[in-house]
């Protein structure tokens, strides 16, 4: 079962890195590094952004890590301050986890597909006509989005939670990637009802392609994103989110690895595994074209000079009015307490 299909919308163009001289990026960084001690502020990063943003948040003592990690590490900094590198969502969750703190962003037209695909309005009505369904949304949604819903989960999550949904006899409505859907469907058996939402990245990537890669360079083991298309996971040897995906490239022996998304992940693979090599997984097949080539053009939007200005803008703020950051959070505590029961 699925939803009609998600709303379009247009996708912007694919910025190329900023152009400037390694002394004028040398001291840009250092503003920057200034500007974080006398904010008192800390700068988190997801793993797609740009490297020279990673490895900034990583010497100023912040955090490069996924969504629900960059929003866990603001909330335990003792900073008054968070800049959130990375989507416009994952800023969001910064704020519902810290509503204390102010939340800034190198720009707040850096958004994901997959939250545009899941506007609140056309959402809670399709909610609505199936009350019975328990809501489960993924991190990437808007504020709104997650307080309409029962739980909110993570790619490292979700197929637990959706295991111990169906254990106890609960019908679905999962928003809004519906590869991601598909893929937790096929994995547990259980009774879904599919949002029709992508992520633009790992929607591109061709599994024809892929295959042909893959003879070429058979050494090399095939790490996939399960945001991507069921024919690109049936050639995985890992299917993963960002995290488990850089702990497999640490983990595994295999010298050579196919990467089936974003590939500002690299920049932390290669940090851990330098003489290991790392290759693009292919976003157009012969003879076509892409759109993102494993790139979010949202995430390429942070840039250092943006960060710059971060404290001098004054559109980069996130703001969440209280009582819907009240409900969002109650299914993201929800997410938070089931997986600090599974540690114990």
């Amino acid at each position: 079962m699925s939803s009609p299909l998600a709303e379009k919308f247009e996708y912007p163009a694919t910025l190329p890195p900023e152009s400037m001289s390694s002394e004028e990026k040398e001291s840009l960084r250092e503003s920057i590094k200034a500007m974080l001690i006398r904010e008192d502020a800390a700068l988190v990063a997801h793993y797609y952004t740009d490297p020279d943003i990673q490895s900034l948040a990583e010497e100023t003592g912040g955090c490069v890590a996924d969504s629900l990690e960059m929003a866990r590490f603001g909330n335990q900094h003792n900073g008054s301050s968070l800049i959130v590198a990375g989507v416009k969502f994952m800023g969001e969750t910064s704020k519902i986890l810290s509503p204390e703190k102010r939340i800034l962003m190198p720009t707040l037209d850096a958004t994901c597909s997959l939250d545009l695909s899941c506007p609140i309005d056309e959402f809670s009505t399709f909610c609505d006509q199936y009350s019975d369904r328990t809501v489960v949304v993924y991190a990437n949604t808007s504020a709104a989005v997650k307080a309409r819903a029962d739980w909110v989960v993570t790619s490292g999550i979700a197929l637990d939670v959706i295991d111990h949904l169906e254990a106890e006899g609960k019908k679905v409505i999962w928003a809004p990637d519906r590869h991601l859907g598909n893929y937790i469907q096929k994995q547990t058996g259980a009774d879904m009802l599919l949002w029709q939402g992508e992520c633009i990245v790992h929607d591109e990537f061709k599994s024809k392609a892929l295959a042909e890669l893959i003879i070429q360079n058979p050494d090399a083991a095939v790490l996939v994103h399960p945001e991507s298309p069921a024919s690109v996971i049936e050639l995985a040897d890992v299917v993963g989110s960002t995290t488990q995906l850089i702990t497999a490239s640490r983990e595994l022996a295999n010298q050579q690895f196919i990467v089936a998304t974003d590939m500002g992940i690299v920049y932390k693979m290669q940090q851990y595994s330098p003489d290991k090599i790392f290759i693009a997984a292919p976003t157009g097949g012969t003879g076509a074209t892409c759109r993102s080539c494993a790139h979010c053009p949202w995430m390429r939007m942070n840039s250092l000079s943006l960060l710059a200005n971060a404290f001098e803008n004054t559109d980069n703020e996130i703001f969440i009015d209280p009582v819907l950051a009240e409900r969002a959070m109650i299914p993201l505590q929800r997410m938070l307490d089931f997986s600090a029961e599974q540690k114990r």
